[in-house]
């Protein structure tokens, strides 16, 4: 892909973090849009290339209005990326609190997106087990079937109020997140080989370059990433 602009939600977290290097050192982007609720620190490599949007109040009808407001004055193609969600302490949530987060505020991200007529492609990152019919009831800790429903409602938000493609990308559990606990990201990556693919371990870095290879080259339709997709992507 030739000259484009990148938009990022979710640059606070580990996976943010890490695509947000990515999406810099990737000459094609000639700048990345960054909304957050507070200025990034410290600043990150390449921070002359980086616009930050601070949303102090992030409520969905804010957010909303920043992402047209930010993409505006943009004339080059633009790619969106999120990777907005909460990342640990879901089980102490209510099922409205997480959604208030993983599903409101992506979707009036993607849902600015689409009203501002500058995004063609939204990368958007999941979680392994997303299913909008899973239960609501019981335990909304990660891998449970509460904290599925609440990630299978937000691909749905996202797939519905976005742009015209949408990739959505299930990594299992995240190796570099700093909610993954070291010792648990040691075992999985020692039995990595015996799990199914989708279920392997992945690093931040890896899911970083899959999605910033993705948005050089990107699909012809929606599509959903895992284990595999990622593994194979990062080297095109």
């Amino acid at each position: 892909m030739s000259d484009q602009i990148a938009i990022l939600l979710g640059a606070s977290g580990s996976v943010g973090q890490a695509l947000l290097i990515e999406i810099v050192k990737q000459p094609s982007f000639k700048q990345v849009i960054v909304l957050c609720r507070t200025p990034l620190s410290p600043p990150p490599p390449f921070a002359s290339k980086i616009v930050t949007r601070v949303v102090a109040e992030m409520t969905p009808a804010n957010l909303a209005q920043a992402v047209i407001a930010s993409l505006a004055s943009c004339d080059l193609p633009v790619t969106a990326f999120s990777t907005l969600g909460i990342g640990a302490g879901t089980a102490k949530l209510s099922l409205e609190e997480h959604r208030a987060v993983d599903v409101a505020l992506n979707g009036a991200f993607a849902s600015g997106l689409k009203t501002s007529g500058k995004v063609g492609h939204l990368i958007f990152m999941s979680a392994i087990g997303a299913n909008i019919m899973a239960s609501t009831t019981g335990s909304g800790a990660a891998g449970m079937p509460r904290y599925a429903r609440v990630k299978g409602e937000a691909e749905h938000a996202v797939l519905n109020q976005g742009p015209p493609l949408v990739s959505i990308f299930r990594p299992a559990v995240i190796i570099g997140s700093k909610h993954t606990p070291g010792y648990i990201a040691a075992l999985l990556k020692a039995i990595s080989a015996l799990l199914p693919y989708q279920y392997r371990a992945v690093k931040t870095t890896e899911i970083a370059q899959a999605m910033v290879a993705l948005s050089i080259k990107p699909p012809q339709e929606n599509s959903i990433y895992t284990y595999a997709d990622m593994k194979a992507r990062r080297h095109t």
